[in-house]
């Protein structure tokens, strides 16, 4: 078990009794992206945590496969979706390194709140590039804290060592954009709800 998992495992009880921290943006970001959604849809979540994002989703699609490094957080999105009686999301232990699926199969890969978790976002960008299908979208928002937060770079390896926080790579905005661009994604909806706020963004794969 890496530290990053042993992080999150112990604080996902904690984690699911947190409130939304900006229930506004939340909303707005749930509702453009169901605007992209359809009935037949097949969806990947990369770091879908304890669920909530999945099951508000799952209603719009065919099937959500979700998937998270931390098995105490997907027990708790499994219990959430016995509770809701959702069955159309299969939670999975995995990172996307880990992950095997043919090119061109998906029709919607989100990575929300996990782009700035991983340890090499341009290959995950890449991989995810080729598991959607032409035309395919991929929804992420992501804390891009060099532009708000470059000195955290210093302090970020120390804090991961002692166990204080996960792994975490300091980059901006544009950062972010060029690394989506240089895979082959058009930025197709991009939202800021406000400085130093996590970027949303919705980018699409070529037809």
């Amino acid at each position: 078990m890496s530290q990053s998992t042993k992080f999150w495992d112990k604080i996902a009880d904690r984690y699911a009794k947190q409130p939304i921290a900006d229930e506004a943006a939340y909303q707005k970001k749930l509702q453009v992206t169901q605007d992209y959604l359809q009935p037949e849809m097949e969806v990947l979540e990369i770091g879908c945590g304890t669920g909530s994002t999945a099951l508000l989703h799952a209603p719009y699609v065919k099937h959500i496969r979700a998937i998270d490094f931390s098995a105490n957080m997907l027990a708790i999105a499994q219990a959430k979706a016995n509770t809701q009686n959702i069955h159309n999301i299969t939670f999975e232990q995995s990172s996307i390194d880990d992950l095997s699926i043919p090119d061109q199969t998906l029709d919607v890969v989100l990575g929300l709140s996990i782009l700035h978790l991983l340890a090499d976002k341009e290959a995950s960008i890449a991989k995810i590039y080729h598991m959607l299908k032409p035309g395919g979208i991929f929804v992420s928002s992501t804390a891009c804290l060099g532009d708000t937060m470059a000195w955290f770079k210093w302090i970020a390896p120390m804090g991961k060592f002692l166990g204080i926080f996960p792994l975490v790579k300091i980059f901006t905005v544009e950062d972010l954009n060029h690394s989506l661009t240089d895979a082959g994604f058009e930025i197709d909806h991009q939202w800021q709800p406000g400085k130093g706020k996590a970027v949303f963004i919705v980018a699409k794969k070529g037809e």
